[in-house]
């Protein structure tokens, strides 16, 4: 392992908690890593990949997450596909049949992509050696990345006959450690946890009364850093502004957010990460894993949603071990953006009860059940919504899901019972 690791990435020790992680890779327990920003989570998978029979899956949150793990992996000679929406149809089904032929030790997939059968199919027919899911908070309903299709990636594992699970993430208190056990269905995961200060990094708020005293701050920090810079902000519509005042000062900056197309967002990240652009504006869509060593400040223009994101985003300095800056620039007004998104976050009880009303619907002839399609064209509900009420419903032991489509298992006397319930 210690050879291997030096021949294919460079690596001379171990970091804390990778030994133990790839133990329990090794013995096929499950396990959930704890480990720091910059603490070389990716290494406990993908240094067992070379030794695994089959191949280790891989769900990652990001495109610009898996590109950039892709493109090291094959520099460091691991045989490695990318399954994600950058690819053209030829390149998908040449993916899918290098993994069919087994010569793929890696396969990176959206967990998205494994919500759709046909992809499934493909998938299990040569089977995993372990399923990694990296930034693991994205699965838990109390983390501060929540993303709905996490949530039924234990149907996926299930699927692909249930090989070992590796959770991996740079910070989860406790309720959400406890929550990624349980979405993930691994209640016996071994718990690998390590310190996540790192003393390169120095913390700084700065009070910013006024937008004008905010690009003063902005500039100041730019003008004292020679190094790559990250900038957070909260809106697209930031990103955008900020971006343009920048550029018209003459400053290398780039820009990423999810309205940019994905030949847009893939220039940026390449640029920054070339160091052909010093600076780079982006929402929290940019930066999630992201390995680059050289950022000596990362801004905060507006304060983030939670503790823990500015933790992760924070950490994205400083990787190269020397002295690095995270600087929020802190203005009491950006309190009502958060505010606005936290409102939206969690469905409503009246939408939990159109969802109750489209399962108890009658089924099509010749039907096992309702698929989230028919549900989706049922109550009218956004894909992120009905798949966030779908996997409340079935933790509370009302529907379970079966194939394609979604089943009662429970029912009511009336509806004066249902509401009760819920």
């Amino acid at each position: 392992m210690e050879q291997a690791a030096g021949k294919h990435f460079g690596v001379a020790q171990f970091r804390p908690g990778q030994r133990e992680l790839m133990e329990a890779v090794f013995a096929g327990q499950d396990a959930l890593g704890i480990l720091p920003t910059g603490g070389g989570k990716s290494l406990c998978y993908q240094l067992p990949s070379l030794f695994l029979p089959k191949p280790v899956v891989v769900v990652s949150p990001l495109l610009s997450l898996m590109e950039d793990q892709t493109n090291k992996l094959e520099r460091a000679r691991v045989a490695t596909a990318r399954l994600d929406s950058t690819l053209n149809a030829e390149e998908s089904r040449q993916a899918l049949r290098d993994v069919r032929g087994g010569r793929m030790e890696m396969v990176y997939v959206t967990p998205e992509r494994l919500e759709n059968p046909e992809f499934m199919a493909e998938l299990t027919r040569h089977g995993a050696s372990l399923f990694v899911v990296d930034e693991a908070h994205c699965v838990s309903q109390w983390g501060h990345d929540f993303r709905p299709a996490y949530l039924f990636l234990r149907h996926a594992i299930a699927a692909l006959g249930r090989p070992p699970v590796l959770a991996l993430t740079a910070t989860a208190p406790p309720a959400v450690a406890d929550d990624i056990v349980q979405q993930l269905d691994i209640p016996s995961a071994r718990l690998v946890r390590t310190p996540t200060h790192r003393k390169n990094i120095h913390l700084e708020v700065r009070r910013t009364p006024s937008e004008d005293t905010k690009r003063e701050q902005l500039e100041q920090l730019l003008n004292e850093e020679t190094g790559a810079s990250i900038i957070y902000v909260s809106t697209v519509k930031q990103a955008d502004e900020l971006w343009n005042a920048l550029v018209e000062r003459g400053l290398p900056a780039g820009r990423y957010h999810g309205d940019l197309n994905d030949n847009d967002r893939e220039s940026m990240q390449e640029a920054f990460m070339s160091d052909a652009l010093r600076i780079m504006i982006a929402t929290k869509a940019f930066g999630m894993g992201i390995d680059k060593p050289n950022v000596r400040v990362v801004v905060h223009y507006n304060f983030p949603d939670s503790l823990e994101s500015y933790y992760q985003e924070a950490g994205r300095g400083g990787r190269d071990g020397k002295p690095a800056r995270a600087v929020l620039l802190y203005r009491i007004e950006d309190k009502r953006t958060q505010l606005y998104f936290l409102r939206g976050r969690y469905p409503r009880p009246a939408d939990i009860t159109r969802v109750l009303d489209a399962l108890n619907a009658p089924a099509p002839q010749n039907s096992s059940g309702t698929s989230a399609y028919d549900l989706a064209k049922g109550t009218d509900l956004s894909e992120r919504r009905l798949r966030v009420i779908l996997s409340s419903l079935e933790r509370a032991g009302l529907i379970r899901h079966t194939a394609s489509a979604w089943q009662f298992v429970r029912h009511f006397a009336d509806a004066a019972a249902r509401e009760a319930f819920l």
